[in-house]
């Protein structure tokens, strides 16, 4: 696969509300399209939105909101550029080929040498993605599962029928927009937990959060948990310092009668702490923390048992490592969102719809949570190539993916309009 033309244009979509995590809030996504163009005069043009907070909250309170994005879209730049003139054998080599460069760049750059790792897959997203699809074209490949390495095929394999959409519930969002989602069929809501403040205001503010949702919540039933009520999936992003924290957290979910809704608590502690947490009494997920398949066993070793893979967040070939990685280890796996725009939301679908059903519940679940933090998602559904498809809308809490789902891969590998045509 070699790269003969690289192009970058980039779209800014503002946010309904800031989007409130990590004790922070940010207001927009720049959104990055990436074209590539081989030899032969096949191109392809690939998306991936830039995720500053998320990806490594300490350069984004170093900088304005708009300077963390630009550091981080001169990373891809720099990317693109070492890939022209460039020979791949595939999309995964291209990746490991650019990360380190790019990985250095970017720490120069933000002048921050403990740059996470995660900061330059985000980076690299769209890039990733436009390779996948010019690797499609060369070797005319027109479905998802042609496209996936045979390596990975055995833990995509399945074929769900119905993926639950799970919606992010922001501490920025009003409770009369919560009790909306569970009256349209959200039937596990992921809470974002660490709010502003030190260690003990964060937990006090969480704890409240938390038991506010509760009383929405639990009048609420569904066919679609095992359990038979609204399961909580609580993502506190890292911002835990001390494992005793999260234990009181668990006590205050017990004593309010809430411990056994909690599905799963994804990444509660930074990285850096190597905290042993078989003694947690909940299923902790791994998220920013994994970069490679080393982190993930380092995190299984330390009593992780789930992965969130991240397709749109640290690029498709690292998600399918990961699947892997989990599927060996034994772990489920889920596909989390990254503020993803309808696109995106498209690519994670097609990993989230061959993973096995998550324990717990009864068919795939996937976040996404597009139609609450974007103010114009229904005119950026209409402008997809596959608009008015009926597996691009939930239903009662549900995407309902039926054999034309799986025969064009979600329309995938149609012209990715309107990303398109902002190239000149």
């Amino acid at each position: 696969m070699r790269i003969d033309a690289v192009d970058l244009e980039i779209q800014r979509e503002p946010f309904a509300r800031p989007f409130g995590f990590k004790g922070s809030a940010f207001h927009e996504k720049w959104n990055m399209a990436v074209r590539l163009r081989d030899p032969a005069g096949n191109e392809a043009v690939g998306v991936g939105g830039l995720a500053v907070l998320w990806s490594d909250e300490d350069v984004f309170s170093a900088h304005t909101e708009t300077g963390g994005n630009l550091l981080q879209g001169a990373m891809l730049e720099n990317a693109l550029q070492l890939a022209r003139g460039q020979d791949f054998a595939e999309p995964p080599a291209m990746l490991d080929a650019l990360f380190s460069a790019v990985h250095g760049d970017g720490k120069r750059a933000t002048q921050n040498p403990a740059l996470r790792p995660t900061f330059a897959l985000n980076a690299l997203v769209a890039v990733d993605n436009a390779a996948w699809l010019l690797h499609a074209k060369q070797q005319r490949i027109d479905s998802f599962d042609q496209l996936l390495p045979a390596a990975y095929r055995p833990v995509l394999s399945a074929r769900q029928e119905r993926l639950g959409l799970v919606p992010t519930v922001s501490y920025t969002m009003p409770l009369e927009e919560v009790r909306s989602l569970l009256e349209h069929g959200a039937f596990v809501l992921k809470i974002k937990l660490g709010q502003a403040g030190d260690e003990e205001e964060m937990l006090a503010k969480d704890k409240e959060w938390l038991a506010r949702i509760h009383d929405v919540a639990r009048t609420f039933e569904t066919p679609l948990t095992d359990l038979g009520s609204i399961l909580y999936y609580l993502d506190a992003n890292g911002r835990y310092a001390r494992k005793d924290t999260l234990l009181r957290l668990l006590d205050h979910a017990e004593r309010r009668g809430m411990a056994d809704r909690i599905l799963i608590i994804e990444e509660p502690f930074s990285e850096v702490l190597r905290l042993d947490v078989h003694e947690v009494p909940a299923r902790l997920a791994a998220d920013e923390s994994l970069h490679t398949v080393a982190d993930l066993q380092t995190r299984v070793d330390q009593g992780y048992t789930a992965v969130a893979l991240k397709p749109a967040g640290k690029t498709l070939s690292v998600a399918l490592r990961m699947a892997l990685a989990a599927a060996e280890a034994d772990v489920p796996a889920s596909v989390a969102d990254n503020a993803c725009v309808p696109l995106l939301v498209e690519w994670n679908k097609n990993v989230a719809a061959r993973l096995p059903a998550f324990p717990g519940v009864k068919c795939g679940i996937m976040e996404s949570n597009g139609p609450e933090t974007y103010a114009t998602w229904p005119q950026m559904l209409a402008a997809l190539p596959f608009a008015g498809a009926p597996w691009v809308q939930a239903d009662e809490g549900v995407f309902a993916l039926g054999e034309e789902y799986y025969r064009c891969s979600g329309g995938l590998f149609l012209d990715p309009a309107p990303d398109s045509k902002l190239f000149r």
